[in-house]
């Protein structure tokens, strides 16, 4: 498998030790940070569990589902295509603007700031399903009560230990990007505008306020929390169960009922098996529109060096494939 970059300790100059925090707080995750990602974390969920009675009670409409779809992926695509293949593993060079704009589009995805989630990215590649990986589900045991365990702390608990994984050591080169530094410092602000923005365009558009306040239910409020558990999803089951045609040093696997609503990151083992690469559904029939959106930024002149898969470096990681001392005998 090959290894993300990320510099070792002993690798790290005395500019290193001083960059900046990508963040507000630091490598100390403090009490209010944990009660306010309990709240992010519960007060979406909450209005998950009670939206089919208000979606049957009147409470939505064309315009909800719209504003909540777009929202979706607009801030998904920011994840997906931003914060992992791009910022984690720079699978392709984007120009400024499209580097700033991924940024924003992942922040407003709500699930931390680009620099903590690079970090912590970069470690899970490094430990992947051994000591260190922030959230493995194999890490209680293999038993039921240790799996049930597992799967709980991967796929959420995780996010709330104190330390917390340390930006100098796996993001340095974000934290010499000062437009990066800039937007991974203002994510209150970029969640506050991923909240408010449903709740804008739903009033102008309907013209009611009952057109706002159903927007922000199912523009912000369900929309978060679905992209929460989809994503946090290839932490805990794209680790447990699924299909594993490709050589990986972990249980990394492939869950095709994922695959629409993760925007192809549930084609989880080949991305694992070959971390740089720009499109993790590179079988016949995956699904992966973050790799087509990447496609799409190449045709229109926005990113270079894409790391499009090769046919030849595909087919030497399936199960079963010669290695180099078989094919030398």
């Amino acid at each position: 498998m090959q290894s993300v970059a990320t510099p070792s300790p002993s690798a790290l100059t005395s500019t290193d030790a001083d960059l900046p925090y990508g963040t507000l707080g630091s490598d100390q995750q403090s009490r209010a940070e944990q009660i306010a990602l309990g709240a992010f974390i519960a007060i979406p969920f909450l209005a998950v569990l009670v939206a089919i009675p208000v979606a049957w009670g009147g409470w939505l409409g064309w315009t909800d589902v719209i504003i909540a779809v777009i929202m979706y992926f607009l801030t998904g695509h920011g994840v997906t295509v931003g914060f992992h293949r791009f910022f984690t593993h720079k699978s392709f060079k984007p120009n400024r603007p499209l580097k700033v704009a991924l940024a924003v589009a992942g922040s407003m995805a709500i699930q931390g700031p680009v620099v903590r989630w690079v970090a912590d990215h970069r470690r899970h590649h490094k430990f992947s399903d051994r000591d260190g990986d922030p959230h493995s589900p194999w890490r209680y045991g293999a038993s039921i009560r240790g799996l049930t365990k597992g799967l709980f702390h991967s796929h959420m608990m995780w996010l709330f230990d104190t330390e917390q994984t340390p930006q100098r050591k796996y993001a340095p080169d974000l934290l010499k990007d000062k437009d990066i530094v800039r937007v991974s410092r203002q994510f209150p602000m970029w969640v506050a505008i991923s909240l408010i923005t449903p709740i804008v365009v739903g009033g102008l558009v309907t013209w009611s306020w009952q057109g706002a306040v159903t927007a922000f239910f199912w523009g912000s409020l369900v929309r978060v929390s679905l992209l929460h558990h989809v994503t946090w999803s290839i932490n805990s089951i794209c680790h447990t169960i699924g299909d594993r045609p490709f050589v990986s040093r972990d249980k990394s696997a492939n869950v095709w009922w994922l695959a629409i609503p993760s925007m192809g990151e549930s084609w989880h083992n080949l991305h694992h098996a070959d971390p740089t690469c720009a499109r993790h559904g590179v079988l016949r029939g995956q699904l992966d529109s973050s790799a087509r959106l990447i496609w799409l930024f190449e045709k229109f002149g926005w990113v270079s060096s894409v790391r499009w898969p090769v046919k030849e470096r595909i087919e030497s990681k399936r199960v079963g494939a010669p290695t180099p001392d078989r094919v030398a005998a």
